[in-house]
């Protein structure tokens, strides 16, 4: 269970990773425009908002890969809820499918997180292990 957690974990960093590729440099281009239906020139003039709010998703990327290739659970769980709450945020004021493309998938895998054994190690001491 700890394994699928950690692989999980590294799923949704790659999905941020495609997303920062997304925001940050495809955005005005025809997949940027076809993937965010949008038209031209509102993709040209919130250019610089997709690159800063792919910047934020490239650091949960960071993060999540921290997390997965170290195995700590509380890294884990910590930007998984991180996903989570971006996901139900951008869907309660962007677009509702960003519920299903973000969030869900985060809460797939901090339901696996949560669910695999938490060892430990020495006087009680959390491991590295998730």
């Amino acid at each position: 269970m700890a394994i699928i957690a950690r692989v999980l974990t590294l799923i949704i960093a790659l999905l941020h990773a495609g997303f920062l590729v997304l925001e940050m440099f495809l955005w005005s281009g025809p997949i940027g425009q076809r993937v965010f239906a949008l038209t031209p020139e509102f993709a040209q003039q919130s250019a610089v908002l997709a690159a800063n709010q792919g910047l934020y998703n490239g650091l949960l990327a960071a993060g999540l890969v921290w997390a997965g290739v170290s195995g700590r659970r509380d890294l884990m769980i910590f930007f998984l809820a991180c996903v989570i709450v971006a996901g139900v945020f951008g869907a309660a004021t962007a677009n509702p499918s960003i519920l299903f493309v973000q969030a869900a998938p985060a809460f797939v895998a901090l339901a696996f997180v949560l669910a695999a054994r938490k060892s430990t190690s020495g006087a009680g001491a959390p491991s590295a292990q998730a």
